[in-house]
């Protein structure tokens, strides 16, 4: 019970301290410390272009095609360090790029699977596929694929995005069904 008196005393004491420090006229020394930024240059974006008049519109870029050999059936495409041919099959090349027919305007490469790439493996697909009217793809199926299972996805997926003129008779647009591609999977040395 003395330790507990004691305490209060002590923290009595303390306090009485600390109040006759507060009120002393003598702050002591002060230092104020004021830090100052360095002057930065503002850099402002440049002002947006101004509006195009709806009216005034500029004229549309031609969009530029290489030039297609009908003596060739194939289109090639690659990437850095994958070489992906596709090879159309199925038609003669009067067929395919005789007037009003079906036109390739974009022929999406293939995405190389890692897993092929991990084990060096190489091989192709063969997709059957119907042109639509407006110039998509639908019903793509593997037809053929060396070796089986590994490149199936890769060239479904890849078939899915081509893109087409498509075949005119008479001036409407008509399906072609039963068009045949071959994607080949390389890997580059």
């Amino acid at each position: 019970m003395i330790i507990i008196f004691g305490l209060f005393w002590l923290m009595q004491h303390l306090i009485n301290i600390a109040d006759r420090k507060l009120d002393e006229d003598d702050p002591g020394p002060i230092i104020d410390i004021v830090r100052v930024p360095p002057e930065e240059e503002v850099k402002r974006p440049p002002p947006p272009p101004p509006p195009i008049d709806p009216q005034e519109q500029p004229p549309e870029p031609e969009l530029e095609f290489d030039e297609i050999n009908p003596d060739t059936t194939s289109i090639a495409v690659s990437s850095p360090g994958v070489d992906a041919g596709i090879e159309f099959e199925g038609h003669g090349p009067d067929t395919i790029f005789g007037e009003g027919d079906y036109l390739p305007l974009a022929i999406v490469q293939p995405v190389y699977p890692t897993r092929a790439i991990a084990r060096n493996i190489q091989g192709h697909v063969i997709v059957e596929l119907t042109v639509t009217k407006a110039g998509t793809t639908r019903d793509i199926k593997v037809v053929e694929a060396v070796p089986p299972g590994i490149f199936d996805k890769a060239a479904l997926a890849a078939a899915a995005k081509f893109k087409y003129k498509p075949r005119v008779i008479d001036g409407q647009p008509i399906e072609v069904s039963g068009v045949r591609y071959q994607l080949t999977f390389e890997l580059e040395d």
